[in-house]
């Protein structure tokens, strides 16, 4: 029984070291590849750098019908920031009259905002004035060469296109009987004529191309504008912040330097004030953020500073229910009880104070989740799962392994459990 004990704790520390080894530095076996975990970890705002707005209606609707415009804008507003090509934008309604708008990894923060907030009216306006289609005739819009210069083509719906024939028909008509007749149509965008075309007959196919003084760029912007439509409600930019990439990864250096340094420390004084069982909890919190990190990678979880904080905390609490469990078992030592009965009585005996410290912090997680909004969430999602993790890994996993070393027959004498004297040793 000893052997296979010995070697089933043998495996479980061979297993633990492999997989802490390839978090850290990866695993290449031939085609076979394992990433570091902190290139397959999904960065939040405040690492990976980028730019995030508040934006806020301004408007006296209220209830249902502002929660209407407001997904609307924020359907919107996603269509747009799709257009910029940022990978995994986050865009959430707050507090029911604002959205934030979080893009990780944007070079231009300024041209970002600028497409976000635009309105975009965009009309077709003969020479008389009047206003014969607007944006909201258009069905596609895209990013062309047109005689070689950058330029947008429409193609309207089939109301736009119904309406484009007849006035085009109209004025083709016109220009016939009078060959003076202004048969311009102004493209005109936010009150500024991009083009301003002639018809000289009938167009029927429901398209139509701005020319104008566009970059390829600008050309793609516009696009995507008219794409998305006008904003039901109008919004005022409330909060910017725009994080360059190297602070934010300066940043995260100095977190996870942070964080493995806490880790270290929490270690040695673990081993130095409880020794065995200092070393099966150093174990245990190994497995704990492995554990973490890779259910975080598996859900896309990002992590943010906050987050490197919450999961700093719950490092935290699974440390505490080890030294509540440590003491209860070294109080049932001390009782001269043998360290097989001490450990199961202590363990016994520290479960409902473990679980009413994880729940009481469990609630005020929930609640921040709940409540809170942009990195407070990321905080408040590493702070719940590490909690969860670290009932698992202190309870469980602790005591299975403690129970496992014992069986080798190492764990008889008190003095591996950090106790100098027993009352009625036996």
């Amino acid at each position: 029984m000893k052997t296979r004990n010995t070697i089933i704790f043998a495996i479980v520390i061979v297993l633990v070291a492999f997989f802490a080894y390839t978090s850290i530095c990866g695993l290449s076996i031939g085609n076979f590849t394992i990433d570091p975990i902190s290139e397959d970890l999904e960065l939040g705002l405040d690492l990976k750098g980028g730019v995030y707005v508040v934006l806020e209606a301004q408007t006296d609707i209220t209830g249902t019908e502002l929660d209407r415009k407001m997904k609307e804008a924020k359907l919107i507003i996603e269509e747009r920031v799709n257009g910029l090509g940022v990978s995994e934008p986050n865009i959430t309604i707050e507090s029911g009259n604002r959205i934030r708008v979080e893009l990780a990894g944007l070079k231009d923060p300024q041209e970002a905002i600028d497409l976000i907030g635009k309105t975009a009216l965009l009309q077709f306006v003969d020479a008389e004035g009047k206003v014969l289609l607007t944006g909201q005739n258009v069905k596609e819009a895209e990013a062309i060469l047109y005689e070689n210069k950058p330029a947008v083509s429409l193609k309207f719906d089939s109301e736009g296109a119904k309406i484009f024939k007849e006035e085009t028909k109209r004025l083709s008509e016109a220009l016939a009987k009078d060959p003076k007749y202004d048969t311009s149509i102004s493209i005109v965008l936010d009150g500024k004529t991009q083009s301003m075309p002639y018809v000289s007959e009938t167009i029927s196919s429901g398209e139509s191309v701005i020319s104008g003084n566009f970059t390829t760029e600008k050309a793609a912007n516009l696009a995507t504008v008219i794409r998305a439509g006008a904003l039901p409600v109008e919004l005022k930019e409330m909060e910017v912040s725009a994080i360059g990439p190297t602070l934010g990864l300066e940043s995260f250096d100095k977190s996870v330097k942070a964080a493995l340094i806490g880790i270290i420390l929490i270690f040695i004084f673990m081993i130095a004030v409880y020794r065995l069982p200092g070393i099966i909890a150093s174990i245990a919190l190994s497995i704990y953020i492995l554990i973490v990190l890779s259910f975080m990678i598996a859900i896309h979880a990002k992590l943010t500073l906050p987050g490197i904080a919450g999961l700093i905390l719950s490092i935290g609490m699974a440390v505490d229910a080890n030294v509540v469990i440590f003491e209860r078992i070294k109080e049932e030592i001390k009782m001269g009880k043998t360290t097989r009965v001490a450990v199961k009585s202590g363990f016994k005996r520290a479960l409902t104070s473990i679980i009413d410290a994880n729940v009481t912090t469990m609630i005020s997680g929930l609640v921040l989740f709940y409540f809170g909004t942009g990195m407070i969430k990321g905080f408040a999602v590493t702070l719940i799962i590490g909690l969860v993790v670290s009932v698992l890994t202190a309870v469980v996993i602790t005591r299975a392994l403690l129970n496992l070393v014992i069986s080798m027959g190492i764990g008889k004498s008190h003095k591996l459990f950090g106790v100098k004297e027993v009352k009625n040793e036996n």
